[in-house]
């Protein structure tokens, strides 16, 4: 029998809230595309520890709390007690959030059946990869906007 619960947004993210408070851990199921290429929906499953249990740092992946609803992307900037943080495959779009928006980061990724633990060479190694692809996404529409403009 499977231990797999499908459960409304809403509920979800209350109960992790509660969790996080607790101080307990979550493995999470990815859904989603704007982590791509550094995580897959549906292939991938993060693990996630309450933020108070760390130092955040720039290049984390955290999940946090924004407008109405909970996004799990990285963190790019922090100055203060605000943070600006970015999908992995957003191009254009950022969010600004304070410190204590963010719930949880991600202390490892499992993938395939393997478990890549942050700060390991291959976790380096998958967001160098990404914040690469990021910058050329990047410049790639930059460019062809501007020759659009011309």
């Amino acid at each position: 029998m499977s231990d797999i619960r499908t459960l409304p947004n809403e509920r979800l993210f209350a109960d992790l809230e509660r969790l996080f408070d607790e101080g307990g851990d979550v493995q999470l199921p990815v859904k989603g595309y704007s982590m791509r290429p550094f995580l897959k929906s549906e292939r991938d499953s993060v693990h996630l520890l309450p933020a108070t249990s760390v130092r955040l740092r720039r290049g984390m992946v955290v999940l946090f709390r924004y407008r109405t609803g909970h996004i799990l992307h990285r963190i790019r900037r922090i100055e203060g007690d605000r943070l600006t943080i970015v999908g992995d495959g957003n191009c254009r779009q950022q969010e600004r959030v304070m410190r204590t928006d963010v719930l949880a980061w991600a202390d490892a990724i499992r993938r395939n059946g393997h478990t890549i633990r942050y700060g390991s060479c291959r976790w380096r190694l998958l967001s160098a990869y990404s914040l690469a692809l990021h910058l050329a996404r990047t410049l790639y529409y930059t460019l062809r906007g501007s020759r659009r403009r011309a």
